[in-house]
């Protein structure tokens, strides 16, 4: 415990792993601690018996559910786009090599009370159930030109340039507001109506992303790792390994040492005291520096069939737009099964997950719920939302947001980003994006 490290890294959630990997991959001596005897932290996977222990649930699992080392049930669930940053991460750190993915099946929105497949294609634009004839056009033309649209090409603007709002965007097309969820929400991915004063070209960029992910596997956009996410902490765990990383697992953190301007020099645990120059950490190991910024709810959902309106999908995401609830804050399903080895055959797990908006997890939940048919088990929560609130370049702690209700990774690599820059002081870290034998080779 007496060396010292660049880089004292607290708690195994997967933010705090994904920074760990990329410290030890581009060259810092760090030390990985958690107090708790298991990694993945906020975002953990448990077998059924965990699960039962954990919500405080009565008696044993029912024998109708099967056997309890069939389950790996993530805490918070979420998908990786093809295309996105966390894949990319996975590539630079060389990661890929310790997990196997399978695309999730199909992507889905809620409009008018009925649920129904993304268009994401002009075929499939003009063949949704999703909009009337005359706005299916305007659809497919809306989706030709975000695809011909070049920030470098003037010609391709056809009046919209890179500064123009996405809601002048949408004024072109004379779109209704039920397509305008769909477009904000669904293939954007935005999590609230202020997308509308965000740029065009921001729009346009997060749209192509989607398109970019579709295009590696045609069903949806998304990727799911064989037996869930709790191997992802693992592998940047393994990885940092690798490279010289240090992981203690069971380690109580007893408080911190600082020198004579502030700044952090070291951890307390059970056996001393860890040097370093810096220290990472989820908001549990610092609840004096962090405020809450909202609650989320979530609710774990054992079924035995898929999700209706899903065509059977055995995986899924289905969003439902704030405006279709008529909630401020949209309403998040992920479903998965014995087809990414995380259930026993014939049974899905689903969360539903959004903001909290009243006082009561099952209102603020109930629109999502309402959807799912007949639910054999349900285990609600609410998780406080945290937000850093000290002074990082004062005090050389660098703190992760909590995990937020959306089902895909692209905020939590906007968070890995934030630290990261945080932490190295180097202004441009896209390399982070860049597989490192390309990198190796430039």
């Amino acid at each position: 415990m007496e060396e010292e490290y660049d880089a004292i890294v607290l708690g195994t959630g997967l933010t705090e792993c994904i920074i760990s990997g990329l410290l030890s991959v581009n060259g810092k001596k760090v030390l990985h601690m958690d107090r708790n005897d298991y990694y993945g932290g906020d975002c953990a996977s448990l077998n059924l018996d965990q699960i039962w222990a954990k919500f405080k649930m009565p008696g044993k699992p029912s024998d109708v559910l099967g056997p309890s080392r069939s389950y790996n049930i993530d805490l918070v669930p979420k998908f990786l786009m093809a295309s996105g940053k966390l894949v990319k991460i996975l590539l630079h750190t060389d990661v890929t090599r310790y997990l196997e993915f399978k695309s999730v099946e199909g992507s889905y929105v809620l409009k008018s009370g009925k649920v129904n497949k993304v268009p994401a294609t002009e075929k499939e634009g003009m063949s949704t159930n999703l909009m009337g004839l005359l706005e299916k056009k305007k659809f497919r033309d809306f989706l030709l030109f975000v695809k011909d649209w070049d920030a470098s090409n003037p010609k391709t603007y056809h009046s919209i340039t890179s500064d123009t709002l996405s809601k002048k965007l949408m004024d072109k097309y004379s779109f209704g507001e039920g397509v305008v969820d769909i477009i904000g929400h669904a293939l954007a991915l935005y999590r609230d109506e202020t997308w509308l004063n965000e740029t065009a070209q921001t729009t346009i960029e997060r749209i192509m992303l989607y398109f970019e992910s579709l295009s590696h596997y045609g069903k949806s956009p998304y990727l799911y790792p064989v037996y869930g996410l709790g191997d992802l902490p693992q592998a940047f765990a393994r990885l940092s390994a690798v490279y010289g990383g240090t992981y203690m697992l069971n380690k109580p953190i007893l408080g911190f040492t600082f020198d004579s301007s502030g700044r952090v020099n070291g951890v307390k645990s059970d056996d001393g005291v860890a040097r370093c120059k810096t220290v990472i950490g989820d908001p549990s190991y610092f609840p004096d520096k962090v405020k809450q910024v909202g609650s989320i709810a979530r609710c774990i959902c054992i079924l035995d069939h898929p999700i209706a309106s899903t065509d059977n999908s055995e995986s899924c995401q289905l969003i439902l737009p704030m405006n279709q609830v008529k909630r401020s804050s949209d309403i998040y399903i992920t479903c998965v099964s014995f087809a990414h080895n995380v259930a026993p055959k014939g049974k899905y797990i689903v969360l539903v997950a959004s903001v909290m908006e009243t006082d009561d997890p099952k209102k603020d939940l109930e629109a999502g719920i309402h959807l799912l048919g007949n639910i054999i088990e349900r285990f609600y929560s609410v998780s406080p939302l945290f937000e850093p609130a000290n002074d990082h370049q004062k005090e050389g702690i660098h703190i992760s947001k909590s995990y937020d209700a959306t089902t895909h990774f692209e905020t939590v690599c906007d968070d890995v980003v934030r630290l990261y820059k945080e932490i190295t002081g180097e202004a441009d870290v896209n390399y982070i994006y860049v597989p490192k034998k390309k990198e190796e080779d430039q």
